[in-house]
């Protein structure tokens, strides 16, 4: 059976391996990152129309400071990340499935947003609106785990970070194929897998859709 590695930080990756396991795929998490919080103090959130969301990460991390800012509409990117605003007590103004670009491209133009943010992080392109980005927190690679190695291996690729890092980890890719969340991510993974395919929207269902199609694909042990 073929293997799928979900290796996005925790908590991210356990949520994942169940909905993987859920699809009937055997699943494991393999972490390349830990997410880790950044100090930070809010601005006035009378300055700003909304809060910009683009991981959950950034609520998860944000702290008691996020409490100056409760006032604030979230406009978030995937149901995961408006999830946990609503949790936090945030009303959810406009969530996107595809991307933080196709976010802004369907929200009113003249809005000043704060943007919660990790440290890195891919910058929206030809924004409309005003964007001000705070840090709340990073991603610290941690040392590379005893990847499992046996058959067939279909790897899920959150992010261009992980692309990348994954693409540094790993030598022999001829027995890999790539599940990648956007079409940076796949091209951070760079080239040599048995096969590298981008989700049709960037979301984990769609991603996992992708993963279950690449290993029915996988030819039998």
């Amino acid at each position: 059976m073929t293997r799928v590695l979900v290796l996005r930080p925790e908590p991210g990756a356990s949520a994942t391996v169940a909905k993987a396991r859920e699809r009937g795929l055997d699943a494991v998490a393999v972490p390349l990152f830990e997410i880790e919080p950044v100090a930070w103090d809010a601005p006035e959130a009378g300055g700003f129309d909304g809060l910009l969301l683009t991981s959950a990460n950034a609520v998860r991390c944000a702290g008691e400071q996020l409490e100056k800012l409760r006032g604030l509409k979230a406009f978030a990117v995937g149901d995961a990340t408006a999830e946990a605003a609503r949790d936090a007590g945030f009303g959810i103004a406009s969530t996107g499935d595809s991307g933080v670009d196709r976010l802004l491209g369907s929200i009113e133009p003249d809005l000043k947003l704060l943007h919660l943010c990790g440290e890195h992080r891919r910058e929206a392109r030809d924004s409309r609106q005003s964007i001000t980005r705070v840090i709340v927190y990073r991603s610290r690679a941690i040392e590379v785990p005893d990847i499992p190695r046996q058959g067939q291996t279909v790897a899920l690729v959150h992010s261009p970070r992980a692309g990348e890092r994954f693409s540094e980890v790993t030598s022999n890719r001829s027995s890999i194929s790539i599940a990648a969340i956007s079409q940076a991510a796949a091209e951070a993974a760079g080239r040599g897998w048995r096969a590298l395919e981008v989700a049709e929207q960037a979301s984990d269902d769609a991603l996992l859709a992708l993963a279950t199609r690449l290993c029915n694909n996988s030819p039998p042990e």
